[in-house]
């Protein structure tokens, strides 16, 4: 069966945003390793320590978004058997549910109760805010 070029268009760039992904994953390394030591020659290692972790948190939140892109992408352009339906919807959920508790992680609170009227977007954090 040869698929239409529309769908081997879409296959393509789920490939390109699994490279993206992968992207934004090594380069948020080297930002955060970056950051990290700057950090710590100012301020020290608790300080480089905090700001290493919500850098890195950032950066994998990213990364793992546009993975789950390309997985549905994937999807539409895939030939679909109940297996592979099954084993990408797995995934997805997977990289779903490690993307919300890595927000989780970073912000200290359920990401629909942040910014609710009353309450200052700085309460209950666990990690400083980033001054940028």
């Amino acid at each position: 069966m040869s698929s239409s070029p529309a769908l081997t268009l879409i296959a393509e760039l789920a490939e390109l945003f699994d490279l993206l992904g992968v992207a934004v994953l090594v380069l948020g390394t080297l930002m955060t390793c970056g950051r990290a030591i700057h950090v710590g020659r100012m301020a020290g290692g608790k300080a480089s320590y905090l700001v290493a972790r919500r850098t890195f948190s950032k950066a994998l939140l990213l990364a793992l978004e546009v993975l789950i892109a390309a997985d549905l992408m994937r999807s539409v352009s895939l030939n679909l058997t109940i297996s592979s339906v099954m084993a990408l919807g797995l995934l997805v959920v997977v990289r779903t549910i490690l993307s919300f508790s890595i927000q989780i992680e970073m912000e200290g609170e359920l990401p629909w109760r942040i910014g609710r009227p009353g309450r200052k977007l700085t309460d209950n954090h666990p990690l400083p805010r980033d001054p940028s």
